[in-house]
């Protein structure tokens, strides 16, 4: 890999699910800001499901689904013309079945990479940070993801949104910094400053007893050799951005590596996190590392995932290699047997 990931980070192909709340609409100026950064194509989905009502013992009324379709179609037919203003290339599909399902298999069929998703939507606000179905999108997906708050709504006009300033947390790993390069073209295309976090964590001491006074001197002593090597390394990756793009070098020191970026990210407005699905404690097991979780699940501001790993070396999970078993599902898009791992 080249310094910093590499172009297939880029996105081309951007899917904007809606479920035709003004709750799910907060995601489109964010989808116009990525598109204008990238040149995207997007398109706009909306999933027809059946009701509690309508299941399959009274079966489904086909005038009133064919009334439903025509709604779906027409809602979407009124948001393109508004984004019509924007220049930027759109396209609809209207699907019916199961919203997630049906949302992860286009995505796979067509060569989605970056699926744009309101945290709520019909079911309105609720103490989850993050829906149902963008729970199980988030889960299933296998390609990059952003997940804006329903909770706090920008502007309505559409093309209002800029980026002021993008949080990048790097660990020091090249599976971190796949993401440097869509973080420089989205800071440039916005006119953002990047603050390129670095979080030092003190080693773990033995925990039976308080520490001594010369577990003290020497944890200090391994965390201030850490932080040296830390502000080499933003220095680093700072030197590799070009003269237009703003970048502030952060290093701290947590106990927490989460913790303490949602609290930088609180205190500095930052208005995007740009995450690599994986550091260096990632592997292909699990789809997220767990700094990436934590924003998922606790995060109060907008983060983008890039998803680090091709979607053939991605191991499905326990449910999927259960259901599949059992026929409930097929084996997932692009990935292989357990036989294989």
């Amino acid at each position: 890999m080249e310094k910093g990931g590499c172009v297939r980070a880029m996105f081309d192909n951007i899917l904007v699910p809606l479920d035709r709340s003004v709750l799910a609409e907060c995601v489109l100026p964010h989808a116009v800001a990525m598109a204008r950064a990238f040149r995207s194509q997007i398109t706009l989905l909306t999933v027809l499901e059946r009701g509690t009502r309508l299941d399959c013992t009274y079966g489904v009324d086909p005038l009133e689904w064919r009334i439903r379709k025509l709604e779906a179609e027409s809602y979407l037919r009124r948001l393109t013309d508004r984004l019509q203003e924007t220049d930027l290339s759109f396209q609809e599909r209207t699907l019916e079945g199961e919203a997630a399902e049906q949302i992860i298999d286009f995505a796979h069929n067509t060569g989605v990479n970056l699926i744009i998703l309101s945290s709520h939507g019909q079911s309105g606000l609720t103490g989850w940070n993050v829906g149902s179905v963008v729970q199980k999108i988030v889960m299933r997906a296998r390609t990059s993801i952003m997940i804006v708050r329903a909770y706090q709504r920008e502007s309505t006009d559409l093309a209002d949104l800029h980026y002021r300033r993008l949080l990048v947390p790097m660990d020091g790993s090249l599976r971190a910094e796949w993401v440097w390069p869509l973080a420089t073209t989205l800071a440039r295309a916005e006119g953002a400053e990047i603050l390129l976090a670095h979080v030092v964590k003190p080693p773990e001491m033995p925990r039976r007893l308080p520490p001594t006074a010369e577990d003290t001197e020497l944890a200090d002593r391994v965390v201030k050799r850490n932080q040296e090597e830390a502000r080499r390394y933003v220095d680093e990756l700072r030197s590799w951005m070009p003269p237009s793009v703003s970048v502030r070098g952060c290093v701290l020191v947590g106990d927490h590596v989460p913790a303490t970026l949602h609290q930088l990210a609180d205190e500095e407005g930052v208005d995007l996190v740009v995450l690599s699905a994986h550091g260096y404690s990632g592997g292909t097991r699990f789809l997220y590392g767990g700094v990436v979780i934590s924003f998922i699940i606790y995060g109060s501001t907008p983060v983008l995932i890039v998803q680090d790993v091709p979607v053939d070396e991605i191991q499905p999970n326990p449910a999927e290699i259960r259901a599949t078993d059992h026929g409930v599902l097929p084996m997932p898009h692009g990935t292989f047997g357990v036989e294989d791992s």
